[in-house]
């Protein structure tokens, strides 16, 4: 299958804070190691970063606290400014652009929801909502017309005539998405946006965001330090330590084919039927006496395993032009949910 484009990408993107940051970069040809960066009495929050997101991906940055994932896409809308590196969207070197032509990006072209909504006390649901629009200079009827649209997309129609102080934390949270949506942005910078909300209130933000995406298929940045949250929302994910992208994958190969100990342990506790696909555990196709269904070669065991398991044949797995690939038996279903799936780690 062809990849989509990328939208944006970093070249070896570097944030050190503290004085000499760029003396001490020159001074390691452009790459200082930790022992360097601290005796330079620097924090190196990002560290040599690269990465490409396509066009209609949910990319996840993710990391434990402090590994720098917040930093580095704060460094991608350039709310901080990197030290050094390359930041690309749709080819355009984002550092090389001018302070003026940053906001015009900002305003037109991403979206941004953090985890701290940031609402207006004194706006209502339909202020709060327009008003990117309104820093635009777009007019009242358009803008209120616009963020209608998108409060209903959200599932807070009724409720534009409310503040914040009225609404629950779910509820903020969505008018924080619908503020973010109402620039049509084709970049979107999530950072922890369900983290401060309680684990029933969030599950339900999970399953609205990804109906969100299905229906808007944008190009999303999603940072969390969730490894549950990350592996039902992605497409791809970038795992993160002491700012460094130490591996880049899709959540199926970061579990079954981690590139470092850090890696392994990292993914070492998530159910493997949630990330495994039936194409990783099918069998090669041959002779048979007939298949009890078919499942896609992208379905995770979890979603498809009580079929299989109550069927008395076999399942077909079919790849996206509907061929048949291979063969999902019960055995190699029941091997994934106890535990007994092949675990590839470095050191295997």
């Amino acid at each position: 299958m062809t990849q989509a484009p990328v939208k944006l990408a970093c070249r070896n993107v570097w944030k050190l804070f503290g004085d000499g940051a760029e003396e001490t970069l020159a001074r390691h040809d452009g790459s200082p190691g930790e022992d360097a960066i601290k005796a330079a009495g620097l924090i190196g929050a990002v560290r040599d970063a690269n990465l490409d997101v396509r066009q209609g991906e949910i990319f996840i940055i993710m990391g434990l606290s402090g590994s720098g994932k917040s930093t580095l896409v704060r460094c991608l809308s350039r709310l901080i400014e990197p030290t050094a590196g390359e930041i690309l969207f749709e080819g355009q070197d984002l550092l090389r652009a001018s302070e003026r032509e940053m906001i015009d990006i900002r305003r037109h072209k991403m979206g941004m929801v953090f985890q701290h909504f940031a609402l207006l006390p004194h706006l209502t649901v339909l202020g709060n909502v327009a008003f990117p629009l309104e820093v635009q200079g777009v007019d009242r009827a358009a803008r209120e017309q616009r963020a209608r649209e998108v409060i209903e997309l959200v599932g807070l129609e009724g409720r534009e005539n409310y503040y914040p102080r009225e609404l629950s934390g779910g509820q903020q949270q969505r008018v924080g998405i619908a503020r973010s949506l109402a620039v049509e942005p084709e970049l979107w910078f999530l950072d922890e946006p369900f983290s401060a909300l309680d684990p029933l209130i969030r599950r339900e933000m999970q399953d609205e965001f990804m109906r969100l995406q299905n229906v808007l298929h944008k190009t999303i940045v999603f940072i969390t330090h969730d490894f549950d949250e990350a592996i039902r929302l992605a497409d791809r994910i970038a795992i993160m330590k002491d700012g460094a992208i130490i591996q880049t994958g899709t959540p199926e190969e970061l579990v079954i084919d981690p590139a470092t100990d850090y890696v392994a342990e990292f993914t070492r506790h998530i159910p493997r039927a949630k990330v495994l696909s039936a194409g990783s555990v099918m069998t090669p196709l041959g002779a048979t006496n007939g298949f009890a269904g078919e499942v896609r070669d992208t379905d995770r065991i979890a979603d498809i395993a009580d079929k299989v398991e109550a069927a008395d044949a076999p399942f077909a797995v079919v790849g996206d032009d509907g061929e048949k690939v291979g063969v999902l038996n019960r055995d190699a279903v029941i091997d994934v949910l106890i535990g007994r799936a092949v675990d590839r780690t470095p050191d295997s």
